[in-house]
């Protein structure tokens, strides 16, 4: 069940962000529009508690109560950057917009991206795990939730590996090829 309420809300997390973009673009109706996307945080809200319920009811933790918590963390994390590159992508596209910017490709400012969406994936993280243990010490059933505590180490070592990944450019900057250019 729970697995089905993550997909139904990352389906309404773009239909809201969608239909504010319409609102907001094609309709001309900004107030709408922001109101709309404000919707979003409110599908992670009922995905917590159904998340934090169905455990607390008695359901053993799985895979996907853990997933839950990672798209909490995830959302919060990076759903205001998501929502603004959706924004900005619309408004190019549909509104007469500037173009928007492209992400830097080489050097300093591309190893500085990466970083910050480590940094950002730090956050998720932090938060996404702050959520698995609220859920464990919530249902105070170990033999239940162990599988969260299993979620945790297995997302600690994927976030290590970004890490690497992320922070190899700082030491070893990407360069740009030559005769490369950028349009």
């Amino acid at each position: 069940m729970i697995g089905w309420l993550i997909v139904i809300c990352e389906i309404l997390f773009w239909i809201f962000v969608g239909a504010g973009l319409f609102a907001r673009y094609i309709l001309g109706w900004k107030k709408i529009g922001s109101l709309l996307l404000l919707c979003t945080p409110i599908i992670d809200l009922v995905l917590i508690i159904a998340t934090v319920f169905d455990l607390k009811d008695g359901a053993t933790a799985h895979f996907v109560h853990g997933l839950s918590a990672v798209y909490i963390g995830v959302s919060v994390a990076f759903g205001k950057r998501m929502i603004q590159w959706a924004d900005e992508q619309f408004a190019y596209r549909f509104a007469g917009g500037k173009r928007p910017n492209k992400r830097p490709q080489f050097g300093k400012q591309h190893a500085a991206y990466e970083r910050k969406g480590w940094y950002r994936h730090l956050l998720a993280w932090i938060i996404g795990n702050a959520l698995l243990l609220f859920m464990v010490l919530f249902v105070n059933d170990f033999q239940k939730t162990e599988a969260l505590l299993s979620f945790s180490a297995k997302w600690t070592f994927i976030l290590f590996i970004d890490f690497l990944w992320s922070f190899s450019y700082t030491i070893w900057p990407k360069k740009e090829a030559k005769g490369h250019y950028e349009s």
